[in-house]
Protein backbone atom coordinates (compact mmCIF):
# COMPACT_ATOMS: atom_id res chain seq x y z
CA UNK A 1 0.00 0.00 0.00
CA UNK A 2 1.14 3.60 -1.01
CA UNK A 3 -0.09 6.60 0.89
CA UNK A 4 -1.45 9.34 -1.26
CA UNK A 5 -1.05 12.41 0.73
CA UNK A 6 -1.79 12.99 4.91
CA UNK A 7 -3.48 16.68 5.17
CA UNK A 8 -4.24 18.34 8.34
CA UNK A 9 -7.69 18.91 9.22
CA UNK A 10 -9.17 22.62 8.03
CA UNK A 11 -9.32 24.90 11.19
CA UNK A 12 -13.00 25.11 11.20
CA UNK A 13 -13.45 21.20 12.08
CA UNK A 14 -10.46 21.00 14.28
CA UNK A 15 -13.03 24.12 15.87
CA UNK A 16 -15.79 21.69 15.79
CA UNK A 17 -14.99 17.91 16.94
CA UNK A 18 -16.99 15.21 15.53
CA UNK A 19 -16.93 10.82 15.80
CA UNK A 20 -14.22 9.55 13.82
CA UNK A 21 -15.36 7.49 10.32
CA UNK A 22 -13.63 4.00 10.50
CA UNK A 23 -11.33 3.78 7.51
CA UNK A 24 -13.17 2.21 4.74
CA UNK A 25 -12.84 1.80 0.68
CA UNK A 26 -13.48 4.78 -1.35
CA UNK A 27 -13.53 4.21 -5.35
CA UNK A 28 -11.24 6.73 -7.40
CA UNK A 29 -13.30 7.78 -10.25
CA UNK A 30 -10.73 9.13 -12.38
CA UNK A 31 -8.06 6.34 -12.42
CA UNK A 32 -10.99 3.85 -11.93
CA UNK A 33 -9.37 2.06 -8.71
CA UNK A 34 -9.90 1.89 -5.17
CA UNK A 35 -8.10 3.21 -2.16
CA UNK A 36 -8.72 3.32 1.84
CA UNK A 37 -10.08 6.77 3.52
CA UNK A 38 -8.38 6.36 7.62
CA UNK A 39 -9.60 10.02 8.53
CA UNK A 40 -6.78 12.79 6.70
CA UNK A 41 -5.12 9.34 5.07
CA UNK A 42 -5.52 8.47 1.83
CA UNK A 43 -4.33 4.61 0.74
CA UNK A 44 -3.99 3.67 -2.59
CA UNK A 45 -4.08 -0.06 -3.11
CA UNK A 46 -3.28 -0.34 -6.95
CA UNK A 47 -6.67 -2.85 -7.02
CA UNK A 48 -8.55 -1.59 -10.31
CA UNK A 49 -12.60 -0.67 -10.01
CA UNK A 50 -13.96 -4.60 -11.36
CA UNK A 51 -11.99 -6.38 -8.07
CA UNK A 52 -13.81 -5.49 -5.36
CA UNK A 53 -13.51 -8.56 -3.18
CA UNK A 54 -9.77 -7.92 -3.43
CA UNK A 55 -10.30 -4.44 -2.36
CA UNK A 56 -12.30 -5.42 0.74
CA UNK A 57 -9.57 -8.29 1.45
CA UNK A 58 -6.89 -5.57 1.52
CA UNK A 59 -9.39 -3.73 3.93
CA UNK A 60 -9.59 -6.23 6.36
CA UNK A 61 -5.64 -6.28 6.03
CA UNK A 62 -4.96 -2.85 7.02
CA UNK A 63 -7.75 -3.36 9.73
CA UNK A 64 -6.07 -6.01 11.38
CA UNK A 65 -2.78 -4.30 11.30
CA UNK A 66 -4.25 -1.27 12.72
CA UNK A 67 -6.43 -2.88 15.32
CA UNK A 68 -5.32 -3.37 18.83
CA UNK A 69 -7.47 -6.42 20.24
CA UNK A 70 -8.94 -5.95 23.54
CA UNK A 71 -7.26 -7.93 26.31
CA UNK A 72 -9.96 -9.84 29.02
CA UNK A 73 -11.90 -12.73 30.20
CA UNK A 74 -14.74 -11.48 27.93
CA UNK A 75 -13.26 -10.83 24.48
CA UNK A 76 -14.81 -9.47 21.48
CA UNK A 77 -15.45 -12.90 18.90
CA UNK A 78 -13.76 -11.09 16.23
CA UNK A 79 -10.37 -10.52 18.00
CA UNK A 80 -10.31 -14.02 19.07
CA UNK A 81 -10.43 -14.75 15.51
CA UNK A 82 -8.17 -11.90 13.84
CA UNK A 83 -5.70 -12.89 16.95
CA UNK A 84 -5.70 -16.70 15.82
CA UNK A 85 -5.53 -15.68 11.85
CA UNK A 86 -2.45 -13.91 12.36
CA UNK A 87 -0.61 -15.64 14.87
CA UNK A 88 -1.57 -19.29 14.32
CA UNK A 89 -3.13 -19.58 11.08
CA UNK A 90 0.25 -19.09 8.82
CA UNK A 91 1.69 -22.14 10.48
CA UNK A 92 -0.71 -24.30 9.47
CA UNK A 93 -0.93 -26.24 6.20
CA UNK A 94 -4.45 -25.28 5.54
CA UNK A 95 -4.59 -21.89 6.28
CA UNK A 96 -6.61 -20.95 3.58
CA UNK A 97 -9.45 -22.75 3.92
CA UNK A 98 -9.22 -21.84 7.24
CA UNK A 99 -9.09 -17.61 6.85
CA UNK A 100 -12.44 -18.64 4.69
CA UNK A 101 -14.19 -20.35 7.59
CA UNK A 102 -12.98 -17.39 9.81
CA UNK A 103 -14.40 -14.74 7.13
CA UNK A 104 -17.73 -16.33 7.39
CA UNK A 105 -17.58 -16.66 11.50
CA UNK A 106 -17.20 -12.69 11.43
CA UNK A 107 -20.20 -12.15 10.03
CA UNK A 108 -22.47 -13.87 12.36
CA UNK A 109 -20.52 -13.38 15.48
CA UNK A 110 -18.43 -10.06 14.80
CA UNK A 111 -20.41 -7.97 16.92
CA UNK A 112 -20.83 -10.75 19.56
CA UNK A 113 -18.28 -11.17 23.25
CA UNK A 114 -16.77 -14.68 24.32
CA UNK A 115 -19.96 -15.24 26.50
CA UNK A 116 -22.83 -14.90 23.89
CA UNK A 117 -21.38 -18.06 22.15
CA UNK A 118 -24.15 -20.51 23.84
CA UNK A 119 -25.42 -23.52 22.21
CA UNK A 120 -28.52 -21.43 21.12
CA UNK A 121 -26.62 -19.15 18.73
CA UNK A 122 -24.16 -22.38 17.78
CA UNK A 123 -27.38 -23.72 16.44
CA UNK A 124 -28.96 -20.36 15.14
CA UNK A 125 -25.41 -19.65 13.29
CA UNK A 126 -25.49 -23.47 12.09
CA UNK A 127 -29.30 -22.68 10.50
CA UNK A 128 -27.69 -20.44 7.82
CA UNK A 129 -24.95 -23.42 6.43
CA UNK A 130 -25.17 -26.47 5.01
CA UNK A 131 -23.53 -29.00 8.27
CA UNK A 132 -20.66 -30.39 6.75
CA UNK A 133 -19.73 -26.13 6.08
CA UNK A 134 -21.24 -25.29 9.58
CA UNK A 135 -19.02 -28.02 11.67
CA UNK A 136 -16.03 -26.53 9.45
CA UNK A 137 -16.55 -22.84 10.49
CA UNK A 138 -17.33 -23.79 14.78
CA UNK A 139 -13.92 -25.78 14.61
CA UNK A 140 -12.00 -23.38 13.71
CA UNK A 141 -13.66 -20.96 16.41
CA UNK A 142 -13.45 -23.75 18.89
CA UNK A 143 -9.82 -23.73 18.03
CA UNK A 144 -9.32 -20.33 18.22
CA UNK A 145 -10.50 -19.85 21.45
CA UNK A 146 -8.68 -22.37 22.50
CA UNK A 147 -5.42 -20.19 21.32
CA UNK A 148 -6.65 -17.22 23.00
CA UNK A 149 -7.40 -18.86 26.53
CA UNK A 150 -4.03 -20.30 26.16
CA UNK A 151 -1.88 -17.56 24.89
CA UNK A 152 -3.72 -14.40 25.27
CA UNK A 153 -6.04 -14.43 28.49
CA UNK A 154 -7.90 -17.32 29.94
CA UNK A 155 -11.23 -17.41 29.46
CA UNK A 156 -13.73 -17.84 32.37
CA UNK A 157 -14.82 -20.29 30.99
CA UNK A 158 -14.12 -21.64 28.07
CA UNK A 159 -17.15 -21.95 25.93
CA UNK A 160 -18.19 -25.31 24.80
CA UNK A 161 -19.84 -25.07 21.25
CA UNK A 162 -22.32 -27.25 19.84
CA UNK A 163 -21.44 -28.22 16.62
CA UNK A 164 -23.46 -30.39 13.56
CA UNK A 165 -22.58 -34.09 13.61
CA UNK A 166 -20.06 -34.99 11.40
CA UNK A 167 -20.60 -35.84 8.18
CA UNK A 168 -20.88 -39.59 6.82
CA UNK A 169 -17.51 -40.23 4.85
CA UNK A 170 -18.02 -39.50 1.17
CA UNK A 171 -17.62 -43.06 -1.10
CA UNK A 172 -17.41 -41.13 -4.43
CA UNK A 173 -14.71 -42.97 -6.36
CA UNK A 174 -13.51 -43.10 -10.07
CA UNK A 175 -14.13 -46.81 -11.76
CA UNK A 176 -11.09 -46.94 -14.42
CA UNK A 177 -12.91 -46.34 -17.59
CA UNK A 178 -14.30 -43.18 -15.61
CA UNK A 179 -10.58 -42.35 -14.93
CA UNK A 180 -9.30 -42.53 -18.57
CA UNK A 181 -12.17 -40.03 -19.12
CA UNK A 182 -10.67 -37.84 -16.64
CA UNK A 183 -7.08 -38.08 -18.16
CA UNK A 184 -8.49 -37.63 -22.14
CA UNK A 185 -10.34 -34.58 -21.12
CA UNK A 186 -6.98 -33.04 -19.43
CA UNK A 187 -4.51 -34.41 -21.97
CA UNK A 188 -3.84 -30.63 -23.00
CA UNK A 189 -3.51 -29.49 -19.78
CA UNK A 190 -0.16 -30.30 -18.54
CA UNK A 191 -0.20 -29.40 -14.87
CA UNK A 192 -3.72 -31.16 -14.73
CA UNK A 193 -2.39 -34.54 -15.91
CA UNK A 194 0.30 -34.61 -13.90
CA UNK A 195 -1.74 -33.88 -10.72
CA UNK A 196 -4.41 -36.68 -11.85
CA UNK A 197 -1.76 -39.38 -12.39
CA UNK A 198 -0.16 -38.70 -9.37
CA UNK A 199 -3.31 -38.73 -7.53
CA UNK A 200 -4.06 -41.82 -9.11
CA UNK A 201 -1.02 -43.68 -8.21
CA UNK A 202 -0.06 -42.60 -4.68
CA UNK A 203 -3.08 -41.46 -3.22
CA UNK A 204 -1.75 -38.28 -2.17
CA UNK A 205 -4.01 -35.15 -1.11
CA UNK A 206 -4.17 -32.08 -3.11
CA UNK A 207 -1.66 -29.83 -1.02
CA UNK A 208 0.84 -32.50 -1.22
CA UNK A 209 1.09 -32.82 -4.69
CA UNK A 210 0.49 -29.01 -5.51
CA UNK A 211 3.67 -28.60 -3.11
CA UNK A 212 5.28 -31.31 -4.33
CA UNK A 213 9.26 -30.63 -5.35
CA UNK A 214 11.84 -32.72 -7.25
CA UNK A 215 13.89 -32.88 -4.35
CA UNK A 216 11.14 -34.98 -2.80
CA UNK A 217 11.48 -37.75 -4.97
CA UNK A 218 14.02 -40.67 -5.06
CA UNK A 219 13.76 -42.17 -9.22
CA UNK A 220 16.43 -44.23 -8.66
CA UNK A 221 14.84 -46.13 -5.32
CA UNK A 222 11.34 -45.40 -6.42
CA UNK A 223 10.40 -43.33 -3.49
CA UNK A 224 8.68 -39.88 -3.07
CA UNK A 225 8.42 -37.96 0.17
CA UNK A 226 5.09 -36.37 1.07
CA UNK A 227 6.55 -33.21 2.84
CA UNK A 228 9.77 -31.54 3.03
CA UNK A 229 13.06 -32.81 5.17
CA UNK A 230 12.64 -31.10 8.36
CA UNK A 231 8.65 -29.77 7.93
CA UNK A 232 6.47 -31.25 10.79
CA UNK A 233 3.73 -34.28 10.66
CA UNK A 234 0.79 -33.14 12.09
CA UNK A 235 -1.17 -35.34 14.19
CA UNK A 236 -4.23 -35.61 11.76
CA UNK A 237 -2.68 -35.39 8.43
CA UNK A 238 0.23 -38.21 7.93
CA UNK A 239 2.30 -37.80 5.08
CA UNK A 240 4.62 -40.74 5.50
CA UNK A 241 6.91 -41.68 2.03
CA UNK A 242 5.46 -43.67 -0.53
CA UNK A 243 6.58 -46.32 -2.90
CA UNK A 244 6.52 -45.75 -6.41
CA UNK A 245 5.32 -47.85 -9.06
CA UNK A 246 6.39 -48.76 -12.36
CA UNK A 247 3.90 -46.93 -14.67
CA UNK A 248 3.91 -43.13 -12.32
CA UNK A 249 7.66 -43.49 -12.32
CA UNK A 250 7.80 -43.71 -16.06
CA UNK A 251 5.74 -40.52 -16.28
CA UNK A 252 7.96 -38.65 -13.57
CA UNK A 253 11.30 -40.19 -15.49
CA UNK A 254 9.41 -37.80 -18.47
CA UNK A 255 8.91 -35.14 -16.55
CA UNK A 256 11.97 -34.60 -14.95
CA UNK A 257 14.33 -34.35 -18.06
CA UNK A 258 15.59 -30.54 -17.34
CA UNK A 259 12.74 -29.70 -14.83
CA UNK A 260 13.79 -28.67 -11.41
CA UNK A 261 11.37 -26.73 -8.62
CA UNK A 262 7.96 -28.02 -8.28
CA UNK A 263 6.69 -30.88 -10.23
CA UNK A 264 3.21 -30.11 -10.91
CA UNK A 265 2.81 -26.02 -11.72
CA UNK A 266 1.54 -23.54 -14.32
CA UNK A 267 4.17 -21.58 -15.97
CA UNK A 268 6.24 -22.02 -13.11
CA UNK A 269 4.27 -20.58 -10.61
CA UNK A 270 2.77 -23.11 -7.75
CA UNK A 271 -0.72 -23.41 -7.76
CA UNK A 272 -2.86 -22.69 -5.14
CA UNK A 273 -5.92 -24.82 -6.18
CA UNK A 274 -7.12 -26.14 -9.66
CA UNK A 275 -9.94 -24.02 -9.71
CA UNK A 276 -11.51 -24.17 -13.78
CA UNK A 277 -9.65 -26.32 -15.13
CA UNK A 278 -10.21 -29.12 -13.07
CA UNK A 279 -14.07 -28.31 -13.24
CA UNK A 280 -13.70 -27.65 -17.38
CA UNK A 281 -12.17 -31.28 -17.63
CA UNK A 282 -14.98 -33.55 -15.39
CA UNK A 283 -17.63 -31.93 -17.92
CA UNK A 284 -15.90 -32.77 -20.39
CA UNK A 285 -15.59 -36.52 -19.01
CA UNK A 286 -18.98 -36.50 -18.06
CA UNK A 287 -18.51 -36.43 -14.25
CA UNK A 288 -20.31 -35.18 -11.28
CA UNK A 289 -19.84 -34.98 -7.65
CA UNK A 290 -16.23 -34.96 -8.61
CA UNK A 291 -13.30 -33.24 -6.09
CA UNK A 292 -9.92 -33.17 -6.74
CA UNK A 293 -10.04 -35.54 -3.08
CA UNK A 294 -11.82 -38.30 -4.93
CA UNK A 295 -8.41 -39.37 -6.63
CA UNK A 296 -7.26 -40.51 -2.97
CA UNK A 297 -11.12 -41.62 -2.41
CA UNK A 298 -10.26 -43.85 -5.22
CA UNK A 299 -6.49 -44.89 -4.90
CA UNK A 300 -7.84 -46.29 -1.78
CA UNK A 301 -10.57 -48.51 -3.09
CA UNK A 302 -8.81 -49.54 -6.02
CA UNK A 303 -5.65 -50.92 -3.31
CA UNK A 304 -8.98 -53.13 -1.36
CA UNK A 305 -10.56 -54.05 -4.51
CA UNK A 306 -7.40 -55.28 -5.64
CA UNK A 307 -6.82 -57.29 -2.08
CA UNK A 308 -3.63 -55.62 -0.72
CA UNK A 309 -2.85 -56.10 2.41
CA UNK A 310 -4.17 -53.63 4.92
CA UNK A 311 -1.32 -52.18 6.89
CA UNK A 312 0.17 -51.92 3.71
CA UNK A 313 -2.02 -50.08 1.75
CA UNK A 314 -2.69 -47.86 5.02
CA UNK A 315 1.13 -47.19 4.82
CA UNK A 316 0.76 -46.42 1.18
CA UNK A 317 -2.11 -43.81 1.74
CA UNK A 318 -0.76 -42.08 4.67
CA UNK A 319 -4.14 -43.19 6.75
CA UNK A 320 -4.52 -44.93 9.74
CA UNK A 321 -5.69 -48.74 9.25
CA UNK A 322 -8.81 -47.96 11.51
CA UNK A 323 -10.04 -45.57 8.84
CA UNK A 324 -9.28 -47.56 5.89
CA UNK A 325 -10.98 -50.28 6.92
CA UNK A 326 -13.95 -48.31 8.44
CA UNK A 327 -14.21 -46.18 4.83
CA UNK A 328 -13.22 -48.81 2.27
CA UNK A 329 -12.79 -52.22 3.77
CA UNK A 330 -16.07 -53.42 2.31
CA UNK A 331 -14.40 -53.01 -1.35
CA UNK A 332 -11.98 -55.81 -0.58
CA UNK A 333 -13.02 -59.38 -1.75
CA UNK A 334 -12.50 -60.78 1.26
CA UNK A 335 -14.63 -58.43 3.62
CA UNK A 336 -16.67 -60.71 6.10
CA UNK A 337 -15.83 -63.76 3.74
CA UNK A 338 -15.24 -66.20 6.55
CA UNK A 339 -18.33 -64.91 8.44
CA UNK A 340 -20.76 -65.13 5.53
CA UNK A 341 -20.37 -68.73 5.00
CA UNK A 342 -21.11 -69.58 8.55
Amino acid sequence: MSRLTTRPPPASMRAMPRPMSPPRLVLDRVRRSWFIRDHYAFIRLGVPEHERAAAEKRLGEYLAQKHVPEVGPNPWVADVLGVYAQERLPQTRAARKAAYNALSLIKFWGTMRVNEITPSNCLAYAANRTPAAARRDLEVLSAALRWWHKHREPLAPLPSLVMPPRPEPRERWLTREEAARLLWASRHVEHLKRFILLGLYTGSRSGVILSLEWSWIDLERGVMRRRARGQAETSTKRTPPVRLGRKILGFLRRWKQGSEGLVVHYRGQRLQELGSSWITACARAGLKDVSPHTLRHTRATWLMQQGVDLWQAAGHLGMSPGVLQKTYGHHHPDYQGDAAEV
